[in-house]
């Protein structure tokens, strides 16, 4: 993490990136509004599989859109897959970020109250401010601003629970929006579907890639084990997204 700021003025900041379609919208209004100077993106990868976590998307790919965004990447590499080898981890990444003087860390997410206290109880441990642009925006209006931006989105994960596997690999435009179910938040923001963003106004050039093969991979455990979901997800469809 030896990249020194172009920026004396600005509050230094990490970037939390998904490769997805709030990451990319956020962070393309962070840039704009010029009010951090944003040195890393940060992001958590399967060094099992070399694929972005929950997304499944390859770590190729998330090396693709860094180098066209041009920030380079912090990656924090899961190999267990708990929750204390992530916080531990992430722990030991926000102080060597915060030794280069990082005071903020900022997030794509919109209204979720629990995650939102989650970032926040953990950046308060180690001294550092959460930043969340997007927060209660309207969903439908955001994902509308999305497509009139010109980004251009592929959804690699679909919860089972909100859709079916027809879903996987489509991407985001005026025809998706019509047909999304009633009960689908537009931005996908409790899970139903996560997508890789992979063109639009945050990009040098846009990355070419082809949908591959579709995986069900089933739950190993029950949600309400971990939270009172009526959702009924038994697994994730995932569209495995290959560069061209």
């Amino acid at each position: 993490m030896g990249l020194k700021s172009n920026s004396a003025i600005l509050p230094k900041a990490l970037f939390c990136w998904s490769g997805g379609k709030d990451s990319a919208y956020c962070l393309h209004k962070v840039l704009l509004e010029k009010q951090f100077d944003v040195c890393y993106l940060l992001t958590t990868v399967n060094d099992t599989f070399k694929r972005i976590s929950m997304h499944g998307v390859r770590e190729t790919l998330l090396d693709k859109q860094t180098e066209s965004i041009g920030i380079p990447c912090i990656k924090i590499r899961i190999k267990e897959g708990t929750n204390s080898e992530y916080e531990q981890l992430m722990e030991t990444t926000l102080l060597k970020a915060k030794e280069e003087g990082i005071t903020h860390v900022i997030f794509g997410d919109i209204f979720l109250e629990d995650l939102r206290t989650y970032r926040e109880n953990n950046l308060d441990k180690v001294g550092l401010q959460a930043v969340f642009p997007l927060w209660k925006m309207d969903t439908g209006i955001l994902i509308r601003d999305f497509i009139r931006k010109k980004f251009k989105t592929i959804l690699c994960c679909i919860n089972d629970g909100y859709l079916d596997e027809t879903w996987a690999g489509r991407e985001i435009d005026a025809v998706f929006i019509a047909q999304l179910p009633g009960h689908v938040d537009p931005c996908g923001e409790n899970g139903e579907y996560h997508t890789f963003c992979y063109d639009g106004p945050l990009f040098q050039k846009a990355i070419t890639v082809s949908t591959g093969e579709k995986i069900y991979k089933p739950l190993d455990y029950s949600l309400d084990d971990v939270c009172q979901s009526t959702v009924p997800t038994k697994g994730f469809w995932y569209c495995d997204l290959i560069p061209d």
